[in-house]
């Protein structure tokens, strides 16, 4: 068993929320490890937030493509610490993000604007506009807010920094 095969794998497995991003790209996949006495492959996972409903899909996707790929042997172990943060995000998912037309996390966790709690300023991923507003801190899913562009008028999700 190779751990690049597997990671080649996991790397095509995708978030069943935003289909577009990768669970390594969101920064889900945390690591890989062989028990190589069982045979077993132990994936590491962790969650966007606690309770979040994607991670059981997420969970059955990791082991169906490695088992169609042979490995029968699989736990798919979440990691609750440290806490999954928007930071983990990589600069290729932030760009499917918004080309998927969510507008992607634009502070750090440890941004004093963040840590102020004041609504961000935020890209409109449809006329990339920075003349917008937020309609709710709650948008699509828990981890988004609704916002909407006064330039073009349409609304969208920003994946909120956490």
């Amino acid at each position: 068993m190779k751990i690049k095969e597997i990671l080649a794998i996991l790397n095509e497995v995708t978030d069943p929320e935003i289909p577009v991003i990768t669970i390594e790209e969101l920064g889900i996949l945390r690591e890989v490890k062989i028990d190589e006495k069982s045979d077993t492959i132990n994936v590491y996972i962790t969650p966007t937030y606690s309770g979040c409903p994607a991670m059981d899909m997420i969970t059955v996707q990791i082991k169906s493509s490695l088992q169609e790929h042979g490995y029968s042997h699989v736990n798919v172990i979440s990691l609750l610490e440290p806490a999954w943060t928007t930071d983990w995000i990589s600069d290729t998912g932030r760009k499917k993000l918004m080309a998927y037309g969510i507008s992607p996390p634009v502070q750090k966790t440890t941004d004093s604007s963040f840590l102020s709690g004041k609504s961000p300023i935020v890209q409109c991923p449809v006329c990339k506009s920075f003349n917008t507003e937020m309609i709710s801190r709650f948008g699509s899913t828990p981890c988004k807010s609704l916002y909407k562009c006064l330039e073009c008028l349409e609304p969208f999700d920003y994946f909120k920094c956490h």
